[in-house]
C-alpha cells in the first residue's frame, strides 16, 4: 500500500498535512495503486471515497492521468464516491444527540463486502470540525467507521489538515489525538523547513500508531523522505539524493 512505504492491508492510516504541504498526492496515489494493482485470481478490489471538500471531477481527472477510468470503475462497482455534505444536514439544523453522521456510515456499510479487498478514504475530517460539527460527533463516527472497516478487513485512510503555527511544529489538536489513538500508522506530510524548492516539494515522515506491531520501516522526521510533485504524481528520494529516485 502506497509505494515505496509498503504498508500492510487492513490498517488505519492517519495522514496529516499542512497548507504548505498538502497530502492530495498520497490520497490519489493510494486510490490509483489500489485499483490498478489487482492480482489475477485475487479478491476483487474496491475503493470508497468519502469526500468533504474535493469534487468528484478532481478525482476523475487525476486518476485519468494514470490511465484509471473512474467512470468505468463506478459502473463496475469498483469505485464508490460519497459526497459527505450532500448526505448530512448542516450541524446548525441537527437536534442535540442526533447521530448526524450516521447516513455516511450507513452508505459505507451498504457497499462494503468482506469478499472484496476494499480501501476507504476519508478526505477531510478537519473540514467537518471547521464548519461546526461537534468533536464528539466526528470521533464517534470515526470509531464506528473504523470498527466497520475492521469487520470487513478493509483498509481505512483518513486525512486531517493540521494548523501551521509560526514555529516548525504543527498544532496537533483534540481531533488529531482521538484519531491517532485509533491509528495503525501516522504519516506526516511536511514542508521543508527552508521552504519549497524547484527540486523538492516536501517531506514524508512515518510513525507507528498505538499497539501496532513494528512491521514496516518507520521514518522519523530526522530521516523523512523527500518528494517532488510532477505531472505524473510524486517521486520520493532520500535527502540530498534527488537523482536516486525510490
Amino acid at each position: 500500500m502506497i509505494s515505496p512505504f509498503d504498508l500492510p492491508q487492513g490498517i488505519l492510516l492517519l495522514v496529516t498535512d499542512q497548507l504548505a504541504s498538502p497530502a492530495d498526492f498520497v490520497l490519489h496515489r493510494s486510490l490509483i495503486e489500489h485499483l490498478k494493482n489487482a492480482k489475477p485470481n485475487a479478491k476483487k478490489r474496491k475503493a470508497i471515497v468519502l469526500s468533504v471538500s474535493e469534487h468528484l471531477a478532481r478525482w476523475k481527472a487525476t486518476a485519468a492521468k494514470s490511465n484509471v477510468n473512474l467512470e468505468q470503475k463506478t459502473a463496475s462497482g469498483s469505485f464508490v464516491f460519497i459526497d459527505v455534505l450532500e448526505r448530512v444536514p448542516p450541524p446548525d439544523n441537527a437536534l442535540p444527540g442526533d447521530p448526524v453522521l450516521r447516513p455516511i456510515l450507513d452508505a459505507v456499510v451498504s457497499v462494503l463486502d468482506e469478499s472484496e479487498d476494499t480501501l476507504v478514504i476519508v478526505d477531510d475530517l478537519a473540514v467537518l470540525e471547521w464548519i461546526g460539527f461537534a468533536l464528539l460527533d466526528i470521533t464517534r463516527f470515526c470509531r464506528a467507521l473504523h470498527a466497520t472497516c475492521r469487520k470487513a478487513r478493509a483498509t481505512l485512510l483518513i486525512r486531517q489538515h493540521v494548523m501551521t503555527p509560526p514555529t516548525a511544529e504543527p498544532l496537533l489538536d483534540d481531533l488529531f489525538r482521538h484519531l491517532f489513538q485509533m491509528s495503525s500508522y501516522h504519516m506526516e506530510i511536511l514542508p521543508l523547513s527552508s521552504g519549497r524548492s524547484g527540486a523538492v516539494s516536501g517531506q514524508v515522515a512515518l510513525h507507528l500508531g498505538p499497539g501496532m506491531p513494528h512491521e514496516v520501516k518507520l521514518l522519523p522526521r530526522s530521516s523523512a523522505l523527500q518528494y517532488k510533485l510532477t505531472d505524473g504524481g510524486a517521486v520520493f528520494f532520500e535527502r540530498g539524493t534527488e537523482a536516486g529516485i525510490l
